[in-house]
């Protein structure tokens, strides 16, 4: 199974190949690596320059710089519509070539909303700027994000507001940690879902490392999620197969349905870009 987004108006794939991507968020157009962009691109390097208004270039393997090729701003706003509700993403440029939104991730914003009804318990883990919260929230579900760091959780509370959403119960801590204290108090909720990063520190130096820490938090998540309930996970390292992946949550989620599949972007050429696994277990 194949999943890209589908109708996003402010977000392309314009090309992409020789580990790069070539991408429009909004009115500017962007170059960042992409170790999965393999094979030649269609535009010659000619037209990638013309086009973009900023390349990232990687100096280490966790940090870079932009150089701007058109003048633009350093932040700027995104929008998503989920049916008559409309996300408002803050955009920025880091130093870790991320701008405050991974774009196949619209597949999983659309399976929340579909998903989660009022008063149901939402939680994300490894939340980031949390459009994955919002979604959730624009049904009013009761709405938990847990992040190990405090300036993205300030990011996405600014996305909260830009949003016009509010009550979103913010938990600046090691994920990990979380669920395991959860599973003490016996606490549950109705949708889960987690993008765990391949290597992390929580606020208190707490070391996570994806092919060691992966079995551990699922095992949780099991207990936390509801009879009837929904987990999505999201997995894009090479530390880990796409078959641990599946035993992982096979062992852990004994009668339920399950989808598996891969996260996907498409460009202009009608290219895809592999951007990840993901399991829905239903």
């Amino acid at each position: 199974m194949k999943r890209s987004p589908k109708n996003w108006i402010e977000y392309e794939l314009i090309d992409h190949g020789k580990k790069r991507k070539l991408e429009r968020f909004g009115e500017y157009i962007l170059i960042r690596p992409e170790p999965s962009a393999l094979g030649a691109p269609f535009l010659n390097e000619g037209k990638w320059n013309e086009l973009a208004h900023v390349e990232f270039f990687q100096e280490t393997p966790n940090s870079g710089y932009w150089k701007k090729l058109k003048e633009m701003p350093g932040e700027w706003q995104l929008s998503y519509s989920l049916s008559e509700h409309k996300v408002m993403l803050n955009l920025r440029l880091t130093k870790f070539k991320h701008i405050g939104v991974f774009p196949e991730q619209a597949v999983n914003w659309e399976k929340i909303y579909t998903s989660i009804n009022k008063g149901q318990r939402f939680l994300n883990l490894f939340a980031y700027t949390g459009a994955a919260s919002l979604a959730a929230k624009c049904k009013g579900a009761d709405t938990y994000h847990v992040e190990s760091v405090k300036q993205v959780i300030s990011w996405a509370k600014e996305n909260m507001g830009s949003s016009q959403l509010s009550d979103i119960r913010w938990v600046l801590e090691d994920a990990l940690k979380f669920t395991e204290r959860e599973v003490k108090r016996k606490n549950q909720y109705n949708l889960i879902i987690l993008d765990p990063p391949a290597f992390g520190r929580g606020p208190k130096g707490e070391v996570w490392k994806l092919e060691t820490g992966l079995d551990k938090i699922i095992s949780n998540c099991a207990h936390l999620l509801s009879k009837k309930g929904t987990l999505i996970l999201n997995v894009y390292s090479p530390s880990i197969s796409e078959e641990q992946v599946m035993d992982i949550c096979q062992r852990h989620f004994l009668n339920k349905r399950f989808e598996f599949g891969h996260l996907i972007l498409k460009n202009g050429y009608d290219k895809e870009l592999f951007m990840g696994i993901y399991v829905w277990v239903n």
